[in-house]
């Protein structure tokens, strides 16, 4: 059986597909990426915000009609829409034969071998196991934990994926060397929370010392943090990112805005100053740091005045690149019940001045870049002759734009390069200078370690 899928939302949710796929692989079914050709589609949906739960419908939508004009026999919706909405869309769906939430994954065979679309498994296979659909393989994803414990105001995340839970630091060095047995040069740490990492654990090891182990037990060149509260900034945390080159000078920290009345009723565990302190320490301890963030406009209640506040915190503190979003009241979450007083149109309007004034700001940290020199990674070869697109430290991948260079290089091939001039609003040009480390090829990384490998990598699940 032939099984197309589609993603959405976070990256979070790109490494429970890989598990999907990965678990029907030992069935004896063949992942393919042409829909048109998919006798099973699995639509990994994503329930964040009203733009991603419509994202998500059109998608079951259109799995749906290859039913009709594929040969598809069957379509399964999961994830974290159907966590929460599993009612409606079964009621408004019917082109849909599966529904299964973020806390329904193991009946996925079960149902499959219900309906006779998946006989008896081919090879005993650790549950953990993950199948690479992209194009980077040498870019992947290492989730850390599952769920959230914030509480903030206007998420369903605690909703759909429940409390925050640590994977096991030995499962997550596993995983993180099976990776890089399937050719990951960088490694992105994701979680709801990367600073919560351990605390439910209560054996004395967070992210810190999770950094360590990654660093000690693998040889990943570049090792990247995604989504990190301010509140998780200690002095432990710095001095291990400070102290290893390897850990990227990089951080995803969302804030979601600046004025103190609005965090209060978002339920925010920072405060403005709190902020301006950890970026200053963060900032002080790591040279050459970039930070990312993310704001919500038009949260019920913000006026003008706390608008003009959350303007004035970006233009001060100068971060590298900030993601926007405007405010859609979530069912089950706190601010359903706040009233949505903040019109569409003022929420759209708000979210272009911040756009302008956040492109104006990416601009002027970007232009003092130039001019020096930084290690770049390579993704791909480039549309021109002679050229490769790659990105540097500063730029995560698919989100923070990429760096041209002029020479064709291959994939995962780190460059020590001279950065040049600004393109495009967010992208660089740059010329190598030298090449710092090819990828090495699977014969002598599979020489390397005694750890099996195949087309699946073994990971840690803990869902």
């Amino acid at each position: 059986m032939k099984v197309g899928v589609i993603t959405l939302g976070c990256d979070k949710n790109t490494v429970d597909t890989e598990r999907y796929l990965a678990t029907l692989a030992g069935y004896s079914a063949e992942y393919t990426s042409d829909l048109a050709d998919a006798e099973l589609i699995i639509v990994n949906t994503c329930g964040f915000v009203d733009a991603a739960k419509k994202e998500s419908i059109d998608a079951l939508v259109e799995a749906g009609r290859y039913k009709e004009e594929g040969v598809c026999r069957a379509v399964v919706a999961m994830g974290c829409m159907v966590e929460r909405h599993e009612k409606e869309l079964s009621e408004a769906l019917g082109e849909v034969d599966i529904f299964l939430g973020s806390s329904q994954v193991d009946r996925l065979v079960p149902e499959l071998q219900e309906r006779g679309l998946l006989g008896a498994a081919t090879e005993a296979l650790h549950p953990g196991v993950r199948m690479y659909t992209g194009d980077l393989r040498h870019v992947r994803y290492l989730k850390i934990s599952e769920g959230c414990d914030h509480g903030c105001a206007f998420c369903a995340i605690p909703l759909m994926r429940g409390k925050h839970r640590s994977f096991g630091l030995d499962e997550v060095v596993r995983e993180a060397q099976l990776l890089e047995l399937d050719g990951a040069r960088e490694l992105n740490l994701v979680a709801q929370d990367l600073a919560h990492y351990g605390r439910d654990r209560r054996d004395g090891k967070g992210l810190p010392e999770l950094l360590e182990a990654l660093l000690s037990e693998t040889s990943v060149p570049w090792l990247r943090m995604l989504y990190l509260y301010s509140t998780g900034v200690t002095n432990r945390l710095l001095e291990v990112v400070a102290r290893e080159p390897r850990v990227l000078p990089y951080v995803d920290m969302p804030i979601q805005h600046a004025s103190d009345p609005v965090l209060a009723r978002m339920r925010r565990p920072e405060r403005q100053r709190t902020i301006r302190d950890r970026v200053a320490r963060f900032r002080g301890a790591v040279p050459d740091l970039a930070i990312r963030t993310t704001c919500i406009v038009g949260f019920p209640g913000e006026t003008e005045e706390q608008f003009e506040e959350l303007l004035g915190f970006l233009e001060e503190i100068q971060f590298e690149r900030v993601g926007a979003f405007t405010y859609s009241p979530q069912e089950g979450t706190r601010a359903i019940d706040y009233a949505d007083d903040v019109p569409e149109a003022l929420k759209r309007e708000r979210l272009e001045r911040l756009t302008d004034l956040q492109r104006s700001i990416t601009a002027e940290r970007y232009e003092e870049r130039t001019g020096k020199r930084a290690v770049a990674i390579v993704d791909r070869v480039g549309e021109s002759p002679a050229t490769s697109e790659a990105r540097l430290p500063w730029q995560a991948d698919d989100i923070d734009g990429i760096t041209r260079l002029d020479e064709s290089l291959s994939p995962g091939t780190l460059v020590e390069v001279a950065v040049e001039e600004v393109v495009d609003d967010y992208d660089f040009q740059a010329s190598v200078i030298k090449v710092v480390s090819l990828p090495a090829l699977p014969e002598r990384r599979m020489r390397s370690r005694e750890l099996p490998q195949s087309q699946v990598t073994i990971g840690s699940f803990g869902r």
